[in-house]
């Protein structure tokens, strides 16, 4: 059996924490390749060194940038020495720098972070470096290029027993080795698609929390951890705003059917959470997890007899495509047809959009309501018991909380409902307390 490893930022802040990751990669021969981020916050009020990289790239003056620069050299040389390693980053830094000074580009600046720290994890674990350009290709949307990564990295891992790839960056696939990065999180994309090539058995994704939580611990106090989710619930949880995971990198991995492993930094005894394409393994609970965003805007278009007019739906849908806008949800009745939309995206666009629905359809009226928070409620438990959507609107009902919108799909793996941006967080409790702490 063969890992790989994925340490977020978190993970690698400081010497201390390189010591932890240490510890949890030499306790374990298996953990063959390791994925590490930048360093992040070692305290709260701290800067990440992707930050500090971004206002160095970006100084308004010779001075500003000279200063943030020494900031972060020094982030790096205190955790060389604090270790003992016999590394120096000079000559790289001065590659940066002027880098830096001929504007070469913000995704090769931010990039330097995973770059340089995994250049010294590398050092401090006796692993062999690969630099991501080499071995991952992007193209110019930000999106991974697998027929050009596969064979390449499955070369380059297939000749080294251990070693160390940056996260987060790779270089354009179009052969100019220009430094290309994911979007923000992408380290976990990195380590999905290292695990995929690497033809591992188990992707392990370190942080500082102790797996999946059954719901946002800023809402909802020491929620419990899900134990087991599949790839699916996982998709529903992360586009509604859960956010431990990056959600692109559940593709590479969940093509090969590798399981992913969230695990925690601080406590590498807890067992975490098993993220998998399919399980028997019954859930404790009906549901998997509840996750949920804010500012969404609805608008609701009323026809009478729209439902005998062919096209209708389509023609409705092609005024917010010719504007560049995708929607969320789609409820609708026999005269009603509800659009559910992103408020900042649509609120600059919204008169144009009315304007073209009038012209092709030529509504009775068209209703718009800002003010909406959507949540998800999530759960492969659902399908096989009776009541959750009543259990969800009693649970509602009891701390009085309208609901404005529902959506069910078929799968009966989540349901999602509307309420206003006020109800957000009782909604998430009041759910929480019903399928959670009263089962």
């Amino acid at each position: 059996m063969s890992k790989v490893v994925k340490f977020g930022g978190s993970s690698l802040a400081d010497a201390n924490q390189f010591r932890k990751v240490y510890e949890i990669i030499k306790s374990d021969d298996e953990r063959r390749y390791v994925v590490p981020s930048a360093p992040g916050k070692r305290f709260k009020d701290d800067i990440k060194v992707t930050d500090l990289l971004y206002k160095a790239y970006n100084a308004q003056s010779e001075k500003e940038m000279t200063l943030t620069f020494n900031e972060i050299k020094e982030r790096y040389q205190n955790i060389i020495d604090d270790l003992h390693l016999d590394i120096s980053l000079e000559e790289d830094f001065k590659v940066i720098e002027k880098a830096f000074q001929e504007q070469i580009g913000e995704d090769y600046a931010a990039s330097r972070g995973e770059y340089l720290n995994g250049k010294v994890l590398a050092c401090y674990l006796g692993f062999e470096f690969i630099d991501a350009k080499d071995v991952i290709f992007i193209d110019s949307h930000g999106n991974y290029d697998a027929k050009k990564t596969d064979a390449i990295l499955q070369e380059r891992l297939a000749q080294v027993e251990y070693a160390v790839i940056p996260g987060f960056y790779g270089s354009l696939n179009d052969g100019s080795n220009t430094i290309k990065a994911f979007s923000r999180g992408g380290s976990d994309v990195t380590g999905a698609i290292v695990a995929k090539n690497g033809k591992v058995d188990l992707y392990e994704n370190w942080t500082d929390v102790s797996g999946f939580l059954i719901a946002d611990p800023r809402i909802v106090k020491n929620p419990d951890v899900i134990e087991t989710i599949t790839y699916k619930e996982l998709r529903e949880l992360s586009y509604m705003g859960a956010s431990v995971l990056h959600e692109n990198s559940v593709f590479p991995v969940r093509s090969e059917g590798i399981p992913i492993n969230i695990k925690n930094t601080n406590k590498p005894e807890d067992p975490g959470t098993l993220i998998v394409e399919s399980t028997c393994h019954k859930p404790a609970h009906v549901i998997t997890g509840i996750a949920g965003t804010k500012g969404f805007a609805t608008v609701m278009i009323e026809k009478d007899m729209m439902n005998s007019e062919i096209g209708f739906g389509r023609k409705v849908l092609q005024v917010f495509e010719e504007h560049d806008l995708s929607f969320e949800h789609m409820p609708s009745g026999i005269d009603t047809m509800t659009i559910i939309v992103n408020t900042e995206e649509f609120i600059d666009k919204e008169q144009d959009i009315l304007a073209g629905i009038h012209r092709v359809v030529q509504p009775d009226s068209i209703i718009l309501e800002s003010d909406l928070a959507l949540i998800a409620v999530v759960g492969r438990g659902m399908k096989a018991s009776r009541g959750t959507a009543a259990r969800v609107f009693n649970a509602l009902a009891r701390e009085n909380i309208n609901i404005k919108m529902i959506d069910q799909g078929s799968s009966e793996l989540n349901i999602i409902i509307g309420v206003r941006n006020c109800y957000f967080e009782p909604a998430i409790k009041a759910i929480y307390k019903e399928f959670i702490e009263n089962e």
